[in-house]
This record gives C-alpha cells, structure tokens and sequence, in this order.
C-alpha cells in the first residue's frame, strides 16, 4: 500500500463546470494530481446532486459522462488518480448511514452553506432531509478513503470544519480510526460571478469552462462594470469593477495598463469587455477542443468508459476494505464471498 498522504475530492454533476468550479477546486486537483506528492481521488458527487434535482434525475445522469470528459479536458488523468462516479461505489452510502447515526441535528442546522443553499434556490418551504444531511454524506465520501486532504475553496470550510467533528465523535466512540482531513485551499478560493456575486449556475452568473465564443460574447456583455461610471468620459474605479478583476486574473500582465486607462477614461466599458471576451475564448479555447475531441468519436468513449471501469473497482477496493473495519467496530458479522 503506499505510504502517500490522501486527498479525496468530488465535484457535483448538477451543469457545467465553470470558472469558479476550475478556479475553486479543480485546478488544484490537477495540479495535486501533477504534483505526484499524493494518492489522489477525485469523483463526480452525483448522490449529491439528488439533494437539489431529485424530480429530474434524467438531467443528472445524462450529464454524468460529459462531465467525466470536462474533467479529462482540463487535465485530470486516470492514469494518475483514482476517478469514479460516487454511486458506484455503495458504501459511501453504508458509511453515510454509521454517520448519520451519531451527528447530531444541531450540528447540522447552523452549517452556513446548507443555508446559504436554502435561500439561493428558495427551498425554504421544501427542505429535503437529504439536503439537510449532505455534510454527513460528504464527511463519509472523504473518510470512506481515510482522505488525509480535501482541496477546496473557503466557501467550503464550514462543510470540512463538520467533517471534522464527526470524524472526532467517531474516534472518540469506537477507536481511532479515521484521519481527521484537513483543506488545502486554492490561491482564488472565491470567483465571482458575472454579476459580481458568488459564481452559481443557480444564480445563473457563470462563465462555463468549455463555453463556445457565442456564449463567452453572452456572459461577458451582461457582466456588471463600475456603477459608477455612466459614460465614456467617465474616470473609472476599477478596484470596484468585477470586468478589472477578470482582466486581473487572466492576463496579469495588462493589469496595470487596463487599470490605467480606465482610471483615466482613456478605454470604455466596451472595449474593455472586448478585450475580456478574446482573453477568456484564449484560455478556454484549450479546454473545449479537447473535451470535443472526447466526445465526438465511439471508440473514444468505449476506452475512456473502460479506463473509467479500472479506476471505479480501484476505489471499490479500499471502500470495501475500510467499510468492513468500520462494520467490525460495530460488532456485525462481515462475510465476504
């Protein structure tokens, strides 16, 4: 077995991946992968996205291998790291359910982000027990693989901080037996969204991470600039502009140039969203070549399917391993054919 601390990671197939998905999370995944410094695994959280789309699980499962090509896109290899569908493996549900039995409610109940869930999606009235429970499943999903770490943005940590706590009420009550996992957090935890807000496709503010230039045209026209600045002539305040904070990111070296000129009404709105626009198709024109030329030929997906198959009984293996330590503290009789 190795000797390699773990990360354990998954990412929701409820839509495309976008900015704040790559820029979050995944392109620490990618780099952790590249690092070679940890036995990584990383899967598509698809139990999870019943929480929200229960009455259309068709949407989930169609999404399912364009997704697993999304990821392969942006560079994640399952040649380097254990890649799954989280359904596949049963046991995140059976941990799910040990954990389940000792969390208590409150803990559950004051979790930010649950909250922060409820009011974007208008789900007060119609708050499901699975929704309420994701941070159990979650904690299961990264203990189910005794995850040493979690790559994740900051929005996150209130989800890890409970990971934690129930990690530590089982060790306390049974022995030691799990890690408790620690985040190791991205240089741009938090991406903003077109509109200046958390980047959500519930919010529907995103930047998706294989768009065609038609639709980068339609994100970046509608994106919000300096409120303050009502015409041409206008000095800007690019400190408050969220078009400056992509050009920002995405092409560090202007930075100080489009700062300029807007500060002195030299470049407009426009034409600083124009220079947006061929930014953002030049960095994401990458990514969806090759996510196209997954998905266009049969004998592709027969391989990716089967690297896939490899990769998923990878992970059914040491699920089923730590499944039956934990069923062993519980005293139940484990059979194994």
């Amino acid at each position: 077995m190795s000797q390699l601390k773990r990360v354990v990671s998954g990412a929701r197939p409820t839509g495309r991946l976008h900015m704040g998905n790559y820029f979050g999370s995944l392109k620490n995944w990618v780099q952790i992968q590249d690092s070679r410094q940890y036995d990584c695994y990383f899967f598509i959280a698809d139990l999870h996205s019943l929480t929200t789309a229960y009455e259309n699980p068709q949407d989930v499962g169609n999404r399912l291998f364009d997704m697993y090509c999304e990821m392969l896109a942006i560079g994640l290899d399952p040649d380097k790291s254990i890649l799954f569908f989280q359904s596949q493996i049963p046991q995140h549900s059976e941990l799910f359910l040990f954990f389940s039995m000792i969390t208590p409610i409150s803990w559950l109940e004051r979790n930010p982000t649950v909250k922060d869930m409820i009011r974007d999606l208008d789900l007060k009235d119609n708050v499901n027990f699975g929704l309420i429970g994701y941070p159990v499943l979650q904690a299961s999903d990264i203990a189910l693989y005794k995850g040493d770490f979690v790559p994740i943005g900051k929005d996150q940590l209130p989800h890890l901080e409970i990971t934690r706590e129930i990690v530590r009420r089982f060790n306390y009550l049974y022995g030691e037996t799990f890690p408790e996992p620690k985040e190791l957090l991205t240089d741009i935890p938090v991406l903003a969204g077109l509109d200046g807000k958390k980047m959500s496709k519930s919010l529907e503010n995103t930047i998706y991470l294989t768009a065609t230039e038609e639709e980068i045209d339609t994100c970046v026209k509608k994106a919000v600039t300096d409120p303050g600045r009502v015409y041409r002539q206008d000095k800007g305040h690019p400190e408050i502009c969220n078009v400056y904070k992509y050009h920002a990111l995405f092409s560090p070296e202007r930075q100080e140039e489009l700062k300029g000129a807007c500060q002195e009404a030299t470049i407009g709105c426009t034409e600083c969203k124009k220079n947006l626009k061929l930014t953002l198709n030049q960095f994401i024109t990458p990514f969806r070549e090759k996510k196209d030329s997954l998905i266009t030929s049969p004998e592709t997906k027969n391989r990716l399917m089967e690297q896939l198959r490899i990769s998923q009984h990878k992970a059914q293996d040491e699920a089923l391993r730590v499944i039956t330590e934990v069923k062993q503290l519980f005293h139940f009789e484990v059979f194994h054919e």
